[in-house]
Protein backbone atom coordinates (compact mmCIF):
# COMPACT_ATOMS: atom_id res chain seq x y z
CA UNK A 1 0.00 0.00 0.00
CA UNK A 2 1.39 3.38 -0.73
CA UNK A 3 3.37 5.59 1.49
CA UNK A 4 2.27 8.57 0.77
CA UNK A 5 1.49 11.80 3.13
CA UNK A 6 -1.15 11.17 5.21
CA UNK A 7 -2.13 14.65 4.70
CA UNK A 8 -4.21 13.00 2.22
CA UNK A 9 -7.57 13.30 3.31
CA UNK A 10 -9.10 10.79 0.60
CA UNK A 11 -8.00 8.06 -2.05
CA UNK A 12 -11.09 6.75 -4.17
CA UNK A 13 -10.44 4.19 -6.28
CA UNK A 14 -12.35 3.66 -9.37
CA UNK A 15 -12.13 -0.21 -10.91
CA UNK A 16 -14.00 0.05 -14.66
CA UNK A 17 -13.73 -1.76 -17.59
CA UNK A 18 -15.53 -0.60 -21.04
CA UNK A 19 -17.59 2.56 -18.99
CA UNK A 20 -16.32 5.37 -20.80
CA UNK A 21 -19.02 7.63 -20.72
CA UNK A 22 -19.98 6.73 -16.79
CA UNK A 23 -16.49 6.88 -15.49
CA UNK A 24 -16.61 10.52 -16.96
CA UNK A 25 -19.74 11.84 -15.86
CA UNK A 26 -18.75 9.90 -12.14
CA UNK A 27 -15.42 11.79 -12.24
CA UNK A 28 -16.69 14.81 -13.08
CA UNK A 29 -19.05 14.34 -10.61
CA UNK A 30 -16.46 14.18 -7.68
CA UNK A 31 -14.11 17.18 -8.74
CA UNK A 32 -17.69 19.25 -9.12
CA UNK A 33 -19.13 18.59 -5.60
CA UNK A 34 -16.40 17.36 -3.19
CA UNK A 35 -15.04 20.28 -1.05
CA UNK A 36 -13.23 20.64 2.08
CA UNK A 37 -10.76 17.81 1.63
CA UNK A 38 -7.78 16.94 0.05
CA UNK A 39 -8.76 13.70 -2.24
CA UNK A 40 -7.60 11.91 -5.25
CA UNK A 41 -9.05 9.78 -7.69
CA UNK A 42 -7.12 6.48 -8.80
CA UNK A 43 -9.16 4.83 -12.32
CA UNK A 44 -7.89 1.07 -12.27
CA UNK A 45 -8.93 0.28 -15.97
CA UNK A 46 -9.12 -3.43 -16.22
CA UNK A 47 -7.99 -3.64 -20.03
CA UNK A 48 -11.24 -1.63 -21.37
CA UNK A 49 -11.58 -1.56 -25.23
CA UNK A 50 -13.39 1.64 -25.38
CA UNK A 51 -11.85 4.95 -24.83
CA UNK A 52 -11.96 4.92 -20.63
CA UNK A 53 -8.30 5.62 -20.57
CA UNK A 54 -8.25 8.38 -22.59
CA UNK A 55 -11.01 9.97 -21.14
CA UNK A 56 -9.92 9.40 -17.64
CA UNK A 57 -6.17 11.06 -18.56
CA UNK A 58 -7.75 13.99 -19.99
CA UNK A 59 -9.15 14.23 -16.27
CA UNK A 60 -6.19 14.41 -15.29
CA UNK A 61 -6.46 11.85 -12.25
CA UNK A 62 -3.94 8.90 -11.27
CA UNK A 63 -4.52 6.14 -14.16
CA UNK A 64 -3.45 2.16 -13.53
CA UNK A 65 -3.56 0.38 -16.70
CA UNK A 66 -4.11 -3.70 -16.57
CA UNK A 67 -2.89 -5.55 -19.53
CA UNK A 68 -5.85 -8.23 -18.29
CA UNK A 69 -9.70 -8.16 -16.81
CA UNK A 70 -8.60 -8.34 -13.38
CA UNK A 71 -12.27 -8.30 -12.10
CA UNK A 72 -13.27 -6.15 -9.30
CA UNK A 73 -11.54 -7.40 -6.38
CA UNK A 74 -7.92 -7.63 -7.74
CA UNK A 75 -8.27 -4.30 -9.92
CA UNK A 76 -9.51 -2.83 -6.70
CA UNK A 77 -6.06 -3.86 -5.04
CA UNK A 78 -4.10 -2.40 -7.62
CA UNK A 79 -5.65 1.45 -6.52
CA UNK A 80 -5.70 0.56 -2.83
CA UNK A 81 -1.52 -0.11 -3.26
CA UNK A 82 -1.43 2.87 -4.95
CA UNK A 83 -3.65 4.76 -2.26
CA UNK A 84 -2.51 7.70 -0.24
CA UNK A 85 -4.98 8.73 2.22
CA UNK A 86 -5.85 8.26 5.33
CA UNK A 87 -9.37 7.07 4.30
CA UNK A 88 -10.30 5.06 0.78
CA UNK A 89 -12.96 4.62 -0.83
CA UNK A 90 -14.04 1.98 -3.18
CA UNK A 91 -16.39 3.41 -5.99
CA UNK A 92 -17.98 2.21 -8.96
CA UNK A 93 -17.85 3.74 -11.96
CA UNK A 94 -21.51 4.18 -13.21
CA UNK A 95 -22.07 6.40 -9.31
CA UNK A 96 -22.89 10.26 -9.43
CA UNK A 97 -21.60 12.58 -6.65
CA UNK A 98 -23.85 14.90 -5.03
CA UNK A 99 -23.40 17.99 -2.84
CA UNK A 100 -20.82 17.87 -0.92
CA UNK A 101 -21.17 13.93 -0.08
CA UNK A 102 -17.59 13.08 0.01
CA UNK A 103 -16.42 15.87 2.17
CA UNK A 104 -19.24 15.49 5.06
CA UNK A 105 -18.89 11.91 4.97
CA UNK A 106 -14.81 11.96 5.84
CA UNK A 107 -16.09 14.70 8.66
CA UNK A 108 -18.27 11.69 10.07
CA UNK A 109 -15.19 9.50 9.93
CA UNK A 110 -13.44 12.21 11.99
CA UNK A 111 -15.25 12.38 14.72
CA UNK A 112 -15.95 8.86 15.22
CA UNK A 113 -12.68 7.08 15.90
CA UNK A 114 -14.37 3.44 16.09
CA UNK A 115 -16.16 3.31 12.72
CA UNK A 116 -13.84 1.50 10.48
CA UNK A 117 -16.16 0.97 7.24
CA UNK A 118 -18.96 3.29 6.37
CA UNK A 119 -21.48 3.30 2.98
CA UNK A 120 -24.36 6.03 2.34
CA UNK A 121 -27.54 5.53 0.98
CA UNK A 122 -27.46 4.32 -2.92
CA UNK A 123 -29.91 5.79 -4.66
CA UNK A 124 -32.05 5.32 -8.20
CA UNK A 125 -31.92 7.53 -10.79
CA UNK A 126 -35.46 8.73 -9.84
CA UNK A 127 -34.65 9.10 -6.06
CA UNK A 128 -35.87 5.81 -5.04
CA UNK A 129 -33.38 3.87 -2.37
CA UNK A 130 -31.27 0.43 -3.32
CA UNK A 131 -30.61 -2.13 -0.74
CA UNK A 132 -27.14 -1.64 -0.40
CA UNK A 133 -25.85 -4.07 2.75
CA UNK A 134 -27.50 -5.86 5.49
CA UNK A 135 -26.20 -9.18 7.60
CA UNK A 136 -24.15 -12.08 7.72
CA UNK A 137 -25.11 -15.03 6.09
CA UNK A 138 -25.59 -17.26 8.69
CA UNK A 139 -27.11 -20.38 8.01
CA UNK A 140 -30.78 -19.25 9.41
CA UNK A 141 -30.38 -15.87 7.23
CA UNK A 142 -29.64 -17.89 3.91
CA UNK A 143 -32.44 -20.13 4.79
CA UNK A 144 -34.87 -17.15 4.82
CA UNK A 145 -33.40 -15.37 2.07
CA UNK A 146 -33.95 -18.22 -0.22
CA UNK A 147 -37.30 -19.43 1.21
CA UNK A 148 -39.63 -17.49 3.63
CA UNK A 149 -37.52 -13.90 3.31
CA UNK A 150 -40.43 -12.13 1.22
CA UNK A 151 -43.29 -12.76 3.39
CA UNK A 152 -43.99 -9.54 5.68
CA UNK A 153 -42.32 -9.49 9.06
CA UNK A 154 -40.01 -12.36 8.51
CA UNK A 155 -37.16 -9.68 8.31
CA UNK A 156 -38.07 -8.49 12.07
CA UNK A 157 -37.42 -11.89 13.13
CA UNK A 158 -34.32 -13.03 11.33
CA UNK A 159 -32.03 -10.61 10.33
CA UNK A 160 -31.70 -10.67 6.61
CA UNK A 161 -28.61 -10.78 4.40
CA UNK A 162 -30.32 -8.45 2.16
CA UNK A 163 -33.15 -6.69 3.45
CA UNK A 164 -34.36 -5.18 0.83
CA UNK A 165 -35.25 -8.07 -1.91
CA UNK A 166 -34.52 -7.66 -5.97
CA UNK A 167 -37.90 -9.60 -6.25
CA UNK A 168 -39.77 -9.56 -3.24
CA UNK A 169 -43.59 -8.94 -3.60
CA UNK A 170 -43.56 -7.17 -0.03
CA UNK A 171 -40.13 -4.88 -0.93
CA UNK A 172 -40.16 -1.68 0.88
CA UNK A 173 -37.34 1.32 1.78
CA UNK A 174 -38.26 1.58 4.93
CA UNK A 175 -34.90 -0.59 5.91
CA UNK A 176 -32.30 1.97 4.57
CA UNK A 177 -34.02 5.50 5.81
CA UNK A 178 -32.40 5.34 9.43
CA UNK A 179 -28.89 5.38 10.05
CA UNK A 180 -27.81 1.76 11.80
CA UNK A 181 -25.19 -0.67 12.37
CA UNK A 182 -24.66 -2.95 9.64
CA UNK A 183 -22.45 -6.48 9.33
CA UNK A 184 -21.56 -5.51 5.75
CA UNK A 185 -22.01 -2.83 3.24
CA UNK A 186 -21.92 -3.09 -0.76
CA UNK A 187 -18.51 -2.63 -2.60
CA UNK A 188 -20.14 -0.18 -4.61
CA UNK A 189 -19.32 2.44 -2.34
CA UNK A 190 -17.17 1.43 0.23
CA UNK A 191 -15.51 3.75 2.79
CA UNK A 192 -13.16 2.11 4.94
CA UNK A 193 -10.02 3.72 7.32
CA UNK A 194 -6.52 2.93 6.01
CA UNK A 195 -5.49 1.64 9.17
CA UNK A 196 -8.74 -1.00 7.95
CA UNK A 197 -7.18 -1.95 4.48
CA UNK A 198 -3.75 -2.46 6.22
CA UNK A 199 -5.40 -4.77 8.63
CA UNK A 200 -7.09 -6.78 5.83
CA UNK A 201 -4.00 -6.46 3.14
CA UNK A 202 -6.63 -4.98 1.04
CA UNK A 203 -9.83 -7.14 -0.40
CA UNK A 204 -9.41 -10.79 -0.57
CA UNK A 205 -8.33 -12.04 -4.09
CA UNK A 206 -9.96 -15.35 -4.14
CA UNK A 207 -13.38 -13.63 -4.80
CA UNK A 208 -13.52 -12.36 -8.74
CA UNK A 209 -17.32 -9.95 -8.20
CA UNK A 210 -19.29 -10.33 -5.37
CA UNK A 211 -18.73 -11.61 -1.70
CA UNK A 212 -15.68 -9.48 -1.26
CA UNK A 213 -17.51 -6.90 0.34
CA UNK A 214 -18.81 -9.32 2.99
CA UNK A 215 -15.55 -10.98 3.33
CA UNK A 216 -13.60 -7.33 4.07
CA UNK A 217 -16.79 -6.19 6.77
CA UNK A 218 -16.17 -9.41 8.41
CA UNK A 219 -12.55 -9.20 9.18
CA UNK A 220 -13.88 -5.52 10.66
CA UNK A 221 -15.61 -6.55 12.47
CA UNK A 222 -13.95 -9.15 13.93
CA UNK A 223 -10.87 -6.64 15.23
CA UNK A 224 -13.77 -4.49 16.61
CA UNK A 225 -14.68 -1.71 13.97
CA UNK A 226 -17.93 -0.85 13.12
CA UNK A 227 -19.63 -1.09 10.15
CA UNK A 228 -22.40 1.89 9.22
CA UNK A 229 -24.71 2.89 6.95
CA UNK A 230 -25.54 6.65 6.93
CA UNK A 231 -28.41 7.48 4.96
CA UNK A 232 -27.96 11.32 5.55
CA UNK A 233 -25.58 11.33 2.84
CA UNK A 234 -26.30 9.75 -0.54
CA UNK A 235 -25.35 9.09 -4.10
CA UNK A 236 -26.77 7.83 -7.78
CA UNK A 237 -25.96 4.25 -8.84
CA UNK A 238 -27.11 3.67 -12.00
CA UNK A 239 -26.11 -0.38 -11.81
CA UNK A 240 -28.58 -1.18 -8.48
CA UNK A 241 -31.60 0.18 -10.66
CA UNK A 242 -31.38 -3.15 -12.77
CA UNK A 243 -32.61 -6.69 -12.64
CA UNK A 244 -30.82 -9.51 -11.92
CA UNK A 245 -29.33 -11.01 -14.54
CA UNK A 246 -27.39 -14.38 -14.71
CA UNK A 247 -23.53 -13.06 -14.18
CA UNK A 248 -24.52 -11.20 -10.97
CA UNK A 249 -26.58 -14.14 -9.26
CA UNK A 250 -24.21 -16.69 -10.64
CA UNK A 251 -21.45 -14.42 -8.67
CA UNK A 252 -23.01 -14.29 -5.64
CA UNK A 253 -23.71 -17.84 -5.27
CA UNK A 254 -19.80 -18.41 -5.47
CA UNK A 255 -19.36 -15.80 -3.67
CA UNK A 256 -21.41 -17.02 -0.39
CA UNK A 257 -19.76 -20.20 -0.85
CA UNK A 258 -16.07 -19.08 -0.78
CA UNK A 259 -17.56 -17.02 2.36
CA UNK A 260 -18.54 -20.29 4.22
CA UNK A 261 -15.40 -22.25 3.36
CA UNK A 262 -13.05 -19.29 4.36
CA UNK A 263 -15.09 -18.50 7.74
CA UNK A 264 -17.37 -20.60 9.10
CA UNK A 265 -17.51 -24.38 10.53
CA UNK A 266 -16.73 -26.78 7.61
CA UNK A 267 -20.05 -29.05 9.07
CA UNK A 268 -22.09 -25.86 8.01
CA UNK A 269 -20.84 -25.89 3.66
CA UNK A 270 -22.97 -28.75 2.88
CA UNK A 271 -26.25 -27.51 4.30
CA UNK A 272 -25.47 -23.98 2.80
CA UNK A 273 -25.79 -25.81 -0.63
CA UNK A 274 -28.35 -27.39 0.00
CA UNK A 275 -30.37 -24.02 1.02
CA UNK A 276 -28.93 -22.27 -2.24
CA UNK A 277 -30.66 -25.25 -4.46
CA UNK A 278 -33.65 -25.01 -2.70
CA UNK A 279 -34.36 -21.08 -2.75
CA UNK A 280 -32.74 -21.78 -7.28
CA UNK A 281 -35.17 -24.59 -7.60
CA UNK A 282 -38.17 -22.50 -5.58
CA UNK A 283 -37.26 -19.27 -7.98
CA UNK A 284 -36.52 -21.30 -11.14
CA UNK A 285 -40.55 -23.05 -10.92
CA UNK A 286 -42.17 -19.50 -9.78
CA UNK A 287 -40.19 -16.82 -12.21
CA UNK A 288 -40.20 -19.51 -14.49
CA UNK A 289 -44.11 -18.91 -14.95
CA UNK A 290 -44.27 -14.93 -13.65
CA UNK A 291 -41.55 -14.06 -15.93
CA UNK A 292 -40.59 -16.95 -18.49
CA UNK A 293 -38.14 -18.81 -19.68
CA UNK A 294 -34.82 -16.52 -18.98
CA UNK A 295 -35.47 -16.88 -15.62
CA UNK A 296 -35.81 -20.18 -15.34
CA UNK A 297 -32.94 -20.97 -17.50
CA UNK A 298 -30.69 -18.50 -15.11
CA UNK A 299 -32.26 -20.33 -11.90
CA UNK A 300 -31.68 -23.44 -13.44
CA UNK A 301 -27.88 -22.62 -13.94
CA UNK A 302 -27.71 -21.87 -10.58
CA UNK A 303 -29.10 -24.88 -9.30
CA UNK A 304 -26.71 -27.00 -11.24
CA UNK A 305 -23.54 -24.32 -9.81
CA UNK A 306 -24.98 -24.14 -5.80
Amino acid sequence: MGKGSVKMDLSIVITSFNTENLLKECIESIVKHTKGIKYEVIVVDNASSDGSVAAAKRLKVKVIESKENLGFTKGNNLGIEAAKGKYILLLNSDTLISDNTLGEIISYMNANPRVGVATCALKNKDGSLQGTGGYFPTLIRVFSWMTIGDIPFVDLIIKPFHPMHEKSLFKGDGFYKKEKDLDWVTGAFLLGRREVFEQNKGLDEDYFMYGEDVDFCFKAKKRGWKVKYLPQFSITHYGGASSTREFPLLSEYKGIKIFYKKHYPSWQYPILRILLKIGSLGRMVVLGLLEGGESAKIYAKAFGQA
